[in-house]
């Protein structure tokens, strides 16, 4: 079985940015999805659950709300080892061009008085919010992503290093 491309990023070196994870053709259209990470993998502690799911809410109310972008978002969900987000977007622009919107997003996180849809109607989880830790995490991030700015490390995945067999298989050890 082919090993997924995420799984080729050398998580012991990846800092945190915003990456293109994959870039594929749906019905003669080209969709990129990005790996927004938040948290250095294997070396941070990881996102507060109850704070993902709040960023998850609010991000994405910002993303289909702004008026440039919003035609152009297909999903932003959380990653399940809790260091970041995908956002999966139409067309195929740099990591760079998507910039401005993500720090915008996360700065508007600090704006939030409440995180929307946190019925239980409108949420399958309402109970597990947390506002004022979204509003932390989101804060360092914006302000990483405002420090970095010029770091080309934020905007290019490194790659793992893996050796070849001699029968010119890849070798994966885990």
């Amino acid at each position: 079985m082919k090993l997924i491309q995420s799984f080729s990023v050398d998580h012991m070196r990846i800092v945190p940015g915003i990456f293109t994870s994959r870039t594929d053709q749906v019905g003669g259209d080209t969709v990129t999805t990005y790996d927004i990470r938040l948290k250095k993998p294997n070396r941070e502690p990881v996102i507060d659950v109850a704070a993902m799911h709040s960023l998850e809410h609010l991000i994405a109310t910002f993303l289909r709300n702004d008026a440039a972008w919003k035609d152009e978002v297909i999903y932003w969900g959380p990653m399940g080892c809790l260091t970041g987000f995908y956002l999966i977007l139409k067309g195929n622009r740099a990591p760079k061009e998507i910039y401005a919107l993500l720090l915008a997003a996360f700065r508007a996180v600090g704006e939030a008085e409440a995180v929307p849809g946190t019925s239980a109607e409108n949420c399958g989880h309402y109970l597990m919010h947390n506002l004022a830790m979204a509003k932390w995490y989101a804060k360092e991030f914006a302000e990483y992503l405002e420090q970095n700015a010029d770091n080309p490390a934020i905007f290019e995945y490194p790659k793992a290093e893996r050796p070849i067999t001699d029968d010119g298989q890849q070798f994966f050890d885990s």
